[in-house]
This record gives structure tokens, sequence and C-alpha cells, in this order.
């Protein structure tokens, strides 16, 4: 585990310029403390050492002056530099590295629903929920549109870049970008509700290679003939017998709502919940036994399923990959 905190282990250009600002106010600021406790120090010096009360002075305008001029021309330039930051992170490249048109296509849409996240790869017809892959360049960043379904919430990846609002109604843009290959831990930064502190994602950093063989998995539809187990035939009779495919889509059957998580590869994700456990074949027996006492609050009630429908049911979601 990186026992760095992920805001000062920058991992993308837009991360390292807002760590350097960062940096640079924290400096600006520890000098500012310094001098003024240093001169509330000699001043306490002074007092203590004096028998009488000190000469009293009534001030000077040229010494106001000096100490009005200062701090606004320190907080204007903090803001000029803040503000070029921001426009910086905001560009759009004029060309693309193949010296083509403007890179102004969006990559991802990824949207916030309470409390997991729906990650769309419009170009490529993949959809999927809480994993970001993309590949890892210093030279190329990818352009997602984030929005929300339902409340207010924040996308954010803290080695990767700043933040951005998911706010219902409105399409807002961001920048994304990982220097090497790795997994980034993202979040939600808006309390959103009661599972806010579980509404995790992972952005995973592959070569392009790595990507490229991701991608065409995802592209690929689960078929029934590649069930060889007689339980996962049972648990996929009973999950679309069941009110499964009313909240969730699987690719190439006839579950297609999108109230919950896209199923398709559901098997090939790292965790469930959005974070709140490992997929494991214990755990996903876990939150299928019971998803509210898990994940209090979360739009899966508990079905009550037996113990036979229970097994049926991870022996089919475990083919999903």
């Amino acid at each position: 585990m990186n026992s760095v905190i992920p805001v000062l282990d920058p991992a993308s250009p837009q991360a390292e310029a807002i760590n350097n600002l960062f940096l640079l106010v924290l400096l600006i600021s520890a000098v500012i403390f310094a001098i003024v406790t240093g001169l509330i120090l000699i001043a306490i010096s002074k007092g203590r050492r004096r028998q009488t009360l000190p000469d009293q002075d009534f001030g000077s305008e040229k010494a106001e002056i000096a100490w009005i001029v200062g701090p606004v021309v320190i907080v204007l330039w903090l803001i000029a530099i803040s503000a070029n930051l921001v426009i910086t992170l905001n560009a759009i490249p004029d060309v693309d590295p193949d010296g083509k048109e403007h890179v102004d296509d969006v990559e991802l849409i990824v949207t916030g629903h309470q409390w997991w996240w729906e990650v769309e790869y419009p170009k490529a017809g993949v959809i999927s929920a809480n994993e970001i892959h993309l590949p890892a360049s210093p030279q190329k960043k990818y352009r997602i549109l984030v929005k929300s379904d339902d409340v207010i919430h924040c996308f954010w990846v803290p080695q990767l870049g700043r933040k951005i609002d998911a706010i219902p109604g409105r399409e807002n843009y961001i920048w994304l970008q990982a220097n090497q290959p790795g997994i980034y831990q993202g979040r939600c930064s808006e309390y959103c509700g009661a599972q806010h502190a579980w509404m995790n994602f992972k952005v995973i950093g592959e070569t392009e290679e790595e990507y490229q063989n991701w991608l065409t998995g995802q592209q690929q539809k689960p078929e029934p003939t590649k069930l060889i187990s007689p339980l996962a035939m049972a648990g996929r009779e009973y999950f679309f017998k069941a009110t499964c495919p009313r909240c969730h889509k699987i690719e190439g059957t006839s579950a297609q709502a999108m109230i919950g998580p896209d199923l398709t590869h559901f098997a090939s994700r790292m965790e469930i919940g959005s974070g709140v456990l490992e997929n494991s074949t214990e755990n996903l027996t876990r939150w299928l036994k019971d998803p509210q006492a898990v994940k209090p609050g979360c739009k899966m009630p508990n079905f009550k399923l037996s113990e036979t429908n229970l097994k049926q049911l991870v022996a089919y979601l475990e083919t999903l990959k």
C-alpha cells in the first residue's frame, strides 16, 4: 500500500501542477506566519524587560501603506497564478498527437448514482461500473463528461487531477490522464447521502496493448453456451425469472434496464458495491444474501434468497467476464 498521501503523490501533469501551486502557497503562508510570529515574540520579549510602559507610537502613513500594498500584491499574484492554472487545466489542445483536428471529443461519460459510478465508452459501445480503464501516457489526456442521475456528486481522483461536480441536469467536463500504468483510487468528494463514504471507483492506467485487450473483451457479449456448469445455467434461468432484469442490463439478453449497474462483464471487475467489498465468491454470496447488511441504504433490497437460489446466482454472475 502506498504510504504517501495521494494528493501529494501526483501521477499526471494536471495533478502535478495543482501540487506545485499548493506547495508554493504553503511556502508563502509559512514565510508570512514566521514573520508575524517573530514580530510578536520580539514585542513580547521587549515588553517583558521594561519596567515602564513602552513609548507610544501612533503610526506612520508610509508604514500603513506598505502593510496594505504588500498583502494586496501577494494576493493578486496568487489570484493570477491560480487563474492561469485553471485556464491551463481546462484548455483543449490545438491538435491531437497525430496533428489532426481539435481534440474535443468525449472519450468517456461518467454518471454518478446513489451510490455508484456508471462508466460509458461511447465510441466503443462499452458500459462498465466503478472502474475506468485508460491507456497511461504522459502525452495523452482524455476528455471526460461528468454528470449525475440523482443528486450532486463530485468526481475526484487525487493523484490524477482536480475535482469536478456531477450535477443533475448539467454536463461538466474534465481531463483525465495517467503518466504511467497503475491503479489510482477515486471517490465522491461531495456528501450525497447515507453511503457517500462507499461511493468509490478506480482508474486503471494500462499500456496501450492491455487497454485494447480489455476493450475488446468488454465488447464481447456473454454466451449461454459458455455456461459449462449446471449450477450456473440454473442461476441464469433464475436471474431472468426473478426481478433482476428490471434493474440490471446484460448485453445480448432481454435484461436491458439501467437502474442498477450493467452486469455484462461483472465478474471481470475488482470490487462489489462501489468499493465496499472485493469481488470474490465469498463476498458476492454475502452481498446477494443481504445487500442492506453490507451497504445500508443502497438501492438493492434484500430478496431473502434461498440457499439454493443464492448459490445458483453466484455461479451465474461469476461467468460474466
